[in-house]
């Protein structure tokens, strides 16, 4: 067990969901001067949770991930109830690489599920910026990819990764705030670290670092090679690509078009897929 976790308490939220897993992990860390990692979602069950672990007077910082709504939603309130500042990347359209912002000035690929649009820290995060008191030391990592403005925080040899890595499935990259060639470059960054144990926002710690970062590369790896041999039958949209790869419930289908739109997007950039005027939810894309 490393020195952060025996300093560490975690509570679950009740949003468990096929996106969630059991639910959003939210992390205390210290006894006297208590970080919160990611307030979670704006149930008032969940808060009271929090402050009941925390005890009266001790939240000092409440640190952000990212700006969707199952992380960010309970910060306003908790900073409220505590004084404590909230800390993240920035407002939750901040940190989007050129490719992205280009595509949502543009406005057909739509995107912003679960978006926090009013989330805005008191205290903005840069890449490297550190954040100390007596009893732990948190330090930002610039991670996007499932996230433009996603934050990850090193305290000694772990990682509070948010929503880059889950131990249970792949996250979601939904652009415009998702962004694939982002995602892998956060892999790798990661994977550099060194970090022995990494933990998530939903689900369990992740102790073979190395070991998971590999699996979820080689997965969006043999995604792309899915997406190419199917357009190799010919051209197809986003969704028709989905429901050709995926095996999963209808209900999931969405979810999965947003994924392959990603890739697209990579592969386009890459010159290896093309469709016919800007890029948007529908266009239909050809294999070069």
């Amino acid at each position: 067990m490393t020195s952060a976790e025996k300093a560490l308490r975690i509570i679950t939220a009740d949003n468990p969901s096929p996106f969630t897993g059991p639910g959003t992990n939210t992390f205390l860390l210290g006894r006297e001067r208590i970080a919160v990692i990611d307030p979670g979602p704006d149930l008032a069950a969940h808060r009271r949770a929090i402050l009941a672990a925390a005890g009266p007077g001790r939240i000092s910082h409440i640190f952000v991930t990212h700006a969707h709504l199952d992380h960010s939603g309970g910060a306003s309130a908790l900073a409220q109830a505590t004084g404590a500042p909230i800390l993240g990347f920035g407002p939750a359209e901040s940190g989007r690489s050129a490719v992205m912002e280009r595509l949502a000035r543009e406005g057909a690929i739509d995107g912003g599920e679960g978006l926090d649009r009013g989330f805005a820290p008191d205290i903005a995060l840069a890449d490297g910026a550190a954040v100390e008191t007596d009893e732990w030391r948190l330090t930002a990592l610039h991670t996007p990819g499932h996230f433009a403005g996603h934050l990850a925080f090193r305290q000694d040899e772990t990682i509070f990764c948010g929503d880059v890595v889950m131990g249970w499935s792949s996250t979601i990259i939904s652009p415009p705030d998702g962004d694939l060639a982002d995602y892998f470059r956060s892999l790798s960054r990661l994977d550099s670290a060194g970090a022995r144990v990494l933990l998530p926002a939903h689900g369990d710690a992740v102790r073979d670092p190395a070991a998971r970062l590999a699996e979820l590369a080689a997965h969006r790896r043999e995604r792309t090679v899915q997406i190419l041999a199917a357009l190799r039958d010919g051209p197809a949209t986003a969704e028709a690509l989905a429901r050709r790869i995926y095996r999963i419930p209808p209900a999931m289908i969405p979810a999965a078009m947003r994924n392959v739109l990603a890739h697209l997007i990579a592969l386009s950039e890459l010159g290896a897929v093309s469709t016919p005027g800007p890029i948007g939810s529908d266009s239909v894309f050809s294999a070069h």
